[in-house]
C-alpha cells in the first residue's frame, strides 16, 4: 500500500510564494491527476515529491514514512519527463536498463525486467535501436520502460505527452491507463490538458496560484465545480459565463437576469439579496438554438466550427465569445441571428468572488 499524504507544504522561490499550504491524500494505486494552467504549481509539486524541490515548510510522506530529508534514490520512486531524456548513444535496452545496472542488479534480473518492461509497452522489436530510430511514441514508451523496469512504489509522470502529436497523445492516453491496470501502482500525472485529465483520472486536483481549487473525481468537478475557476478550466470549450443579478431568491426559486429577461431556478441563494450581482454559467453543450427552453437569449454568429461529430457555434457578446455546441453537423451560417435556449437545471451560479452556490 503507497498512499501519499501531503501537509500543508509551502515552496517559495526568493520572495514569491508558489505552493502555499496544499494538502493532498493520494489514494494507494490510484491514478491522480494534477491540472491547471502553466504556472499553478502543479510541476513543483510532483518535483517536492520527488524530491527534486526542497520543502520549505510541511511534511511529504510516501507509504506512511516521512521523506522530506530522503534523497530521491532513496524514495522508490521513478519520474518520467515531458523530455524524453534518453542517452543517444545507447540502445534501447541499455536505456531501459541503465537505473538497474547503478542498483548493481545481476545480469539475469535486468534482462528479466527489461523483457518484461518491453512486453508490456510492445516495443520488443525495438531493443537494438537507438534513440534517433525511433518516433517520438516510442521514446515516451522507452522512457516509461526505463521508469518500470524499477517496479518503483510511486509512478510520476511530468506533462509526458506534450511533445507528442494529436494522434499520439490520444493513443498513449489509453496505453498509460492499460499500464496503470497492469501494474496496480500508485500515478501521479502533471498536465495543462484537462481532456488528459478527464479521460485518465481517479481522481483530479484541480490547482490554481498554488493552492487547491477543487479535489474530486473527474464528473464530480465537470457536474459541481465548486468555483468559477474550476467551471471554466474543467470542459472544452470552456464553461459559458454571463454577468447577472439576482431579481429575487426565496420558496426555492430564484429569479436571475438573463439579458433583460427572467431566468427561474430551482434553488434558494443563502447569503444574498436582490440586487446582487451573480455570475451564471452554462456550458456549451448544455445549451441549444432556436429551441423551446425556460429563457432564451438572440444572438448573431460570427464563427462556426464544423467538426464532423459536432459544430461550435460563436454568438457576439460583450466580453468573451459566447459558444453553443450542436450534436452532428447544422445549417448555421455567419451572420445568422439565431436564439439559444437556456435549461435552468443546467445552469449553475457564482457569487461575485467566484465561489459556486450549487
Amino acid at each position: 500500500m503507497t498512499e501519499i499524504n501531503i501537509n500543508k507544504i509551502n515552496k517559495y522561490y526568493g520572495k514569491n510564494h508558489i505552493i502555499k499550504d496544499v494538502s493532498l491524500d493520494i489514494k494507494s494505486e490510484s491514478f491522480t491527476v494534477l491540472v491547471g494552467p502553466s504556472g499553478c504549481g502543479k510541476s513543483t509539486i510532483l518535483r517536492m515529491i520527488a524530491g527534486l524541490e526542497d520543502i520549505n515548510s510541511g511534511t511529504i510522506s510516501i507509504g506512511g514514512q516521512v521523506v522530506n530529508d530522503l534523497p530521491p534514490k532513496q524514495r522508490n520512486i521513478a519520474m518520467v519527463f515531458q523530455s524524453y531524456a534518453l542517452y543517444p548513444h545507447m540502445t534501447v535496452f541499455n536505456n531501459m536498463a541503465f537505473g538497474l545496472k547503478l542498483e548493481k542488479r545481476s545480469k539475469d534480473e535486468i534482462n528479466e525486467r527489461v523483457i518484461e518492461a518491453a512486453k508490456i509497452l510492445q516495443i520488443e522489436d525495438y531493443l537494438d535501436r537507438k534513440p534517433k530510430q525511433l518516433s517520438g511514441g516510442q521514446r515516451q514508451r522507452v522512457a516509461i520502460g526505463r521508469a518500470i523496469t524499477r517496479k518503483p512504489q510511486v509512478f510520476l509522470f511530468d506533462e509526458p505527452l506534450s511533445n507528442l502529436d494529436a494522434a499520439l497523445r490520444v493513443q498513449m492516453r489509453v496505453e498509460l491507463a492499460k499500464l496503470h491496470d497492469q501494474l496496480d501502482a500508485t500515478m501521479i500525472y502533471v498536465t495543462h490538458d484537462q481532456t488528459e485529465a478527464m479521460t485518465m483520472a481517479d481522481e483530479i486536483v484541480v490547482l490554481d496560484q498554488g493552492i487547491v481549487s477543487q479535489k474530486g473525481e473527474p464528473l464530480e468537478l465537470y457536474n459541481k465545480p465548486s468555483n468559477q475557476f474550476v467551471g471554466g478550466f474543467i470542459g472544452s470549450p470552456k464553461m459559458n459565463f454571463v454577468d447577472s443579478k439576482i431579481l429575487s431568491s426565496k420558496n426555492d426559486k430564484t429569479e436571475i437576469d438573463l439579458f433583460g429577461s427572467k431566468l427561474v431556478l430551482s434553488k434558494t441563494l443563502e447569503n444574498s439579496s436582490n440586487g446582487d450581482s451573480v455570475v451564471l454559467g452554462v456550458r456549451p453543450e448544455h445549451l441549444h438554438i432556436n429551441k423551446k427552453a425556460d429563457a432564451s437569449w438572440e444572438s448573431k454568429v460570427f464563427v462556426v466550427e464544423k467538426l464532423g461529430s459536432g459544430t461550435f457555434v460563436y454568438l457576439e457578446k460583450e466580453g468573451d465569445p459566447f459558444v453553443v455546441e450542436i450534436k452532428g453537423d447544422s445549417d448555421i451560417k455567419i451572420g445568422d441571428i439565431v436564439k439559444v435556449g437556456f435549461e435552468a437545471s443546467r445552469c449553475h451560479l457564482f457569487d461575485k468572488s467566484g465561489k459556486s452556490f450549487n
